[in-house]
C-alpha cells in the first residue's frame, strides 16, 4: 500500500520538547516506521522550515519525508501556519496526481485540510488525526487560546470530509460526536511506544535525594508543572525533575521556565525543583527509570505519550484524569489518576505512593506488561493498518452513493 502521510508542522525528524514539537512527531515517526516494517511504501510530507533541508530525506527506518514549501523557509509558531496550507495543498494536489496514494493520513486539523484539498482531484480516501481538537483547547485555555478563530469550523469540515476518523481515545470520540460527526466512521487508534527503547531493564541516572518524581512534557501552562512545584512541598527529601523545552543551555531565555524558575524560588524549592531542559530521545527512558514516580498532570491532554513510556520502563505514573490519560493510566493498577489543577490531591496521591515501596512496584510491574500487551508501535500500526483498509471500503460506497444519486 503506497501511504502519504500528512503533518504539516509536526516533522518526525524534528527534536522533541520545544513548544510545537512533542508526541505528534513522535507519533508520525513511530508509526510511518511501523506501516515500512509490514511491508508499506511510507511518505511523510511536513513544511519545510529551514532553507538548508533537502526536499527528500530517506530514514534509516524506511520511510521518506518531504519537505514541502509552504510559506516561508523558517520555523512559524502552528497556529500561524493556516495561510500557508493552500500552498501545502497544492504541492500535494501536483505530486499525487503524478503518483496516486493509496491512502492519505492526516496528522492535526490544518494536515486536514491540506489532505482534503490535495486528495480531491486524484480519488484517495483520507484518514484524519487531530491530535488535539480546538474545541477541548478553547474549553479549557480559555482567552489564552491563540488558534486561528476558523479552527473549529475547519475541524467539522475536514471530519465530515473524510473516510475514516482515527480518534486516539474514547474521550475524543464522544468529542468529536458533540460536534456532529457520526459514530460509524470513527474509529479508535491510540498512540504506542517503542518496547525496545523504553523497558524496565537499563541503566537509570543517579539521584541525589532519597525520592524523584519526574515529568517531561513541552514547557506550556497547561502541562500543570506549577501543580507539581506546589505540591512538592508536601513531599519532603524529594526532588521534582521537570524535562522539556529547549536545551539546558538556553532555558534562560525561555519564559516558561523562566516562571517556573521563579515560582519554585517563592516557594523556597529552588534546591528541589531541576529543570533540565531537552533531553535527547536516547535518554529519556534512564531519565524516566530514576524515578519513584513519573507525574504528568496537564490541565487537559488529548492522549499523552509519556505515561506509556513510563509505564514500559516499570516506572508507576500519577496523571490528571483528562483525555487519554483516563484510557491508558489504570487508576489503582498501574498508577493513580487525580483530579487536574489540584494540588493538594496531587500531593496526597504522590506522598501515599513515595511512602509504599511495594505498591510502586506491583504499578510498576502491571504497567509494563499493559504496555506490551497494547500500546507497542507493532500493534498500532496493525491497527491502524485496519482502519486504511475500511477508509478505502468507506470511499468506494460513497462513490457508488454518488453515482446512484446521479443515475
Amino acid at each position: 500500500m503506497r501511504i502519504a502521510m500528512v503533518s504539516e508542522h509536526a516533522s518526525p525528524l524534528a527534536a522533541l520538547g520545544e513548544v510545537d514539537s512533542g508526541g505528534q512527531n513522535v507519533h508520525v515517526a513511530a508509526l510511518s516506521a511501523g506501516l515500512g516494517a509490514l511491508g508499506h511504501e511510507v511518505t511523510v510530507y511536513t513544511r519545510r522550515d529551514d532553507p538548508d533541508l533537502p526536499e527528500r530525506v530517506r530514514v534509516d527506518e524506511g520511510y521518506e519525508v518531504v519537505h514541502v514549501p509552504a510559506g516561508p523557509p523558517e520555523r512559524v509558531a502552528k497556529d500561524e501556519l493556516l495561510p500557508h496550507m493552500g500552498d501545502f495543498a497544492r504541492f500535494l494536489a501536483r505530486q499525487w496526481a503524478v503518483e496516486r496514494p493509496d491512502v492519505v493520513h492526516a496528522h492535526f486539523w490544518m494536515s486536514g485540510l491540506a489532505a482534503v484539498l490535495g486528495a480531491r482531484g486524484v480519488g484517495a480516501p483520507v484518514v484524519q488525526t487531530y491530535h488535539a481538537l480546538g474545541v477541548v483547547k478553547r474549553r479549557h485555555q480559555g482567552e489564552r487560546d491563540t488558534s486561528p478563530p476558523e479552527r473549529v469550523g475547519i475541524e467539522r469540515m475536514v471530519g465530515r470530509e473524510v473516510a475514516r476518523i482515527a480518534a486516539t481515545c474514547g474521550d475524543e470520540v464522544f468529542e468529536l460526536m458533540r460536534m456532529g460527526l457520526p459514530r460509524a466512521r470513527i474509529s479508535v487508534v491510540p498512540c504506542g511506544v517503542d518496547p525496545v527503547l523504553f523497558q524496565p531493564e537499563g541503566p537509570a541516572e543517579t539521584r541525589t535525594l532519597p525520592h524523584r518524581v519526574v515529568t517531561v512534557g513541552r514547557l506550556v501552562r497547561r502541562k500543570g508543572f506549577e501543580d507539581l512545584i506546589s505540591a512538592l512541598r508536601s513531599l519532603p527529601d524529594t526532588e521534582l525533575v521537570i524535562a522539556g523545552g529547549p536545551p539546558a543551555d538556553r532555558l534562560a531565555d525561555d519564559p516558561e521556565a523562566r516562571r517556573l524558575r521563579a515560582y519554585a524560588a517563592e516557594l523556597g524549592l529552588s534546591d528541589r525543583v531541576r529543570l533540565v531542559g531537552q533531553v535527547a530521545r536516547p535518554a529519556v527512558p534512564s531519565l524516566l527509570r530514576s524515578a519513584d514516580v513519573v507525574a504528568c498532570v496537564p490541565w487537559y491532554e488529548p492522549f499523552g505519550i509519556v505515561p506509556l513510556e513510563a509505564m514500559a520502563c516499570g516506572v508507576p505514573v500519577v496523571a490528571s484524569a483528562v483525555g487519554g490519560l483516563t484510557d491508558t493510566v489504570v487508576d489503582g493498577v498501574t498508577g493513580l489518576l487525580v483530579p487536574p489543577r489540584d494540588p493538594a490531591a496531587l500531593a496526597r496521591s504522590l506522598r501515599s505512593l513515595l511512602a509504599d515501596d511495594a505498591r510502586r512496584d506491583a504499578y510498576g510491574v502491571a504497567g509494563a506488561d499493559r504496555v506490551q500487551a497494547r500500546y507497542t508501535w507493532d500493534r498500532i500500526a496493525e491497527d491502524t493498518e485496519r482502519v486504511y483498509q475500511r477508509a478505502g471500503a468507506q470511499l468506494g460506497r460513497r462513490a457508488g452513493v454518488a453515482a446512484g444519486s446521479a443515475r
